[in-house]
């Protein structure tokens, strides 16, 4: 298979610095390294500067107000980067924005969108587990960010990944998309759902798309195109093709507006735009790259 170009959120330059985690003496040096660099955030956001994220040094950061401990995010080019949560209404230097996160991932160089990945899903991460799970008392954080433990009965926590199967249902010459009520008003896409315990990846696709659309498909096909860290919180996204066995779509309607099958050339025009009714996902998205592998096959 040609190898794919990564998309959106799947490739950072960063050494993530697993084997200094655990040395304190050695992360208090780190903070007073001449190099250190903070990345910014502000409620799960990025300040970003041009294509890249706005890059400070660490000693001057003090001045802002930190909604939480600095992050460590480990390593780029030997010199270690951090991201900073800031309070609401911090005042930050001129040129800079605070963009959303989507809108930041289309505009941002490839690289710097997998370190915002890792930095915005920790954040949001260690927001969303302040207390503990076991016992419920307020967890401190350890590890410079890559842990937090609690207070009263010493359970650990460790960043939550949520795996998500995305999945392109085809028929001969032929793919399933749908819609849901929410997203634009032009917006197709292909299936998906969160995979459950005890479930394989096959067997997961198989199930959201008959319970999402009434469609028999055969486990056996199931191809993996390709996998996406989805920040929003904390998904890993696995893409795959799979073939159906039944063609009647019967929709959940508390999961999708409308379902239908659409021509592979029908496709290819959507990717070349020519659609007059019908936009796909944007290209940071893995269910417009499992449109445009099969659109591509004989």
């Amino acid at each position: 298979m040609t190898q794919l170009p990564p998309l959106a959120f799947c490739l950072s330059p960063l050494d993530r610095a697993e084997d200094i985690r655990r040395d304190e003496r050695v992360l208090t040096a780190l903070e007073k390294h001449n190099n250190a660099r903070a990345v910014l955030f502000l409620k799960g956001d990025p300040v970003i500067e041009g294509r890249a994220l706005l890059r400070l040094p660490f000693s001057e950061t003090a001045a802002f107000a930190q909604a939480a401990a600095p992050i460590l995010l480990g390593l780029e080019d030997g010199n270690p980067l951090y991201a900073l949560d800031l309070d609401p209404g911090v005042e930050l230097p001129g040129g800079v924005e605070i963009t959303g996160t989507r809108a930041a991932a289309m505009q941002l160089a490839i690289e710097e969108t997998g370190i915002l990945a890792q930095a915005r899903a920790l954040i949001e991460w260690r927001r969303k587990h302040r207390f503990c799970s076991n016992c419920g008392t307020e967890t401190i954080q350890i590890e410079a960010g890559r842990k937090r433990i609690c207070r009263s009965c010493a359970t650990e926590h460790f960043p939550r990944i949520d795996p998500v199967v995305i999945m392109l249902v085809i028929k001969d010459d032929w793919c399933l998309l749908g819609r849901q009520k929410p997203w634009p008003p032009r917006m197709w896409s292909a299936l998906a759902g969160f995979m459950e315990p005890g479930e394989t990846i096959a067997a997961a696709c198989a199930r959201e798309i008959w319970e999402e659309a009434g469609i028999r498909t055969d486990t056996s096909t199931a191809e993996i195109i390709d996998n996406q860290p989805w920040p929003f919180a904390s998904s890993l996204m696995i893409g795959l093709i799979i073939e159906a066995v039944s063609v009647g779509i019967t929709i959940d309607a508390h999961e999708l507006e409308d379902a239908r099958w659409f021509s592979k050339d029908e496709i290819r025009g959507m990717i070349s735009g020519d659609h007059p009714d019908i936009d796909l996902p944007p290209k940071i998205a893995i269910a417009r790259r499992l449109l445009e592998v099969w659109a591509a096959r004989d």
